[in-house]
């Protein structure tokens, strides 16, 4: 292939409809005609010697060749924008930029309030918008629209930057007025009334069927591993909501220990060892290519690093 031959804008349409899949809104997302759309496509499919998309019973499908060429086309766009940025130092204590993270309300409990005490005294002016996961989904990510997604996650991306922020145990918070506190062991535990607390993927959520183990996550997947399981009375998003029930007498919530440390100073609540081991957990943060080279998105991944390292 001659590269001459290359109109880098074709690149560009390239990326967004195999991100969109469908010509009508990668026009909109790029701001041209459909027509004008439809003759990029083509011009893709003479440049490849690839339909790139063929339509199906499921909407425009890419072929092999155009999932092949996704990695390879957005490294070359992040590459070409990284070249083209201005090489201006961003400064943090100047700034009034806008972060959007989406944030679990787990990390939303425990990092953000960390990260938000050193912001206000080296970077005053910046400001954060968190939220949740169901308020974002990935294309949102992948198009940078959101700066980072600060959360545990199952699968990602592969085009996705991510770091690890920290590894967490678990820990079960009781009233001090809970019978079972002076006989605290794994048959008293699943004797009790428990309270579940997660949201960790994107996207809407819906509701919990308590006999669907591996939906639950890890407490009640090492507990079905043993042929036991807890008795879930209370299904909750929120860790706060779920430390607060803790403090009622015949309620036991297991949740990650640097949320459970949260309550270390609460005297209606103890904070126990679970009777059984659960595997610790990565707390993990992910970007779009788009930003990895953005000096202030740089800055703010060096900030949430230095913060959970304090932590």
């Amino acid at each position: 292939m001659n590269v001459g031959r290359i109109d880098l804008n074709l690149l560009v349409y390239l990326d967004v409809l195999l991100r969109e899949r469908n010509v009508t809104k990668a026009a909109s997302h790029l701001g041209l005609t459909q027509p004008a759309m439809s003759n990029g496509l083509r011009r893709l499919r003479e440049l490849f010697e690839d339909p790139i998309l063929i339509r199906t019973s499921e909407g425009m499908t890419p072929t092999e060749r155009a999932l092949a060429l996704q990695p390879t086309v957005r490294d070359v766009l992040a590459t070409i924008d990284k070249a083209v940025q201005p090489q201006t130092e961003f400064k943090a204590s100047e700034s009034t930029r806008v972060f959007r993270f989406m944030a679990s309300d787990y990390a939303e409990s425990t990092l953000i309030p960390q990260l938000l005490k050193h912001l206000r005294e080296v970077a005053p002016g910046i400001i954060l918008d968190i939220m949740t996961p169901s308020d974002v989904s990935f294309l949102d990510v992948e198009q940078g629209k959101v700066d980072m997604v600060i959360n545990r996650f199952d699968s990602m991306p592969q085009s996705f930057h991510q770091k690890d922020i920290w590894k967490d145990s678990f820990s079960c918070i009781l009233s001090v007025d809970n019978p079972i506190l002076d006989d605290f062991n794994l048959d008293s535990y699943l004797r009790a009334q428990h309270v579940w607390v997660s949201k960790t993927g994107m996207g809407v959520g819906v509701g919990m069927n308590p006999h669907d183990v591996q939906r639950l996550g890890w407490v009640d997947e090492v507990l079905g591993k043993q042929g036991r399981r807890r008795n879930i009375t209370v299904f909750t998003r929120h860790y706060q909501a779920a430390m607060l029930l803790a403090e009622q007498k015949d309620l036991v919530v297991t949740i990650p220990s640097k949320a459970a440390q949260l309550q270390k100073d609460n005297p209606r609540v103890v904070i126990k060892t679970p009777p059984f081991d659960i595997p610790a957990f990565e707390l993990k943060m992910a970007w779009s290519p788009l930003l990895q080279h953005n000096p202030a998105h740089q800055w703010m991944r060096r900030l949430i690093s230095d913060v959970a390292k304090g932590m």
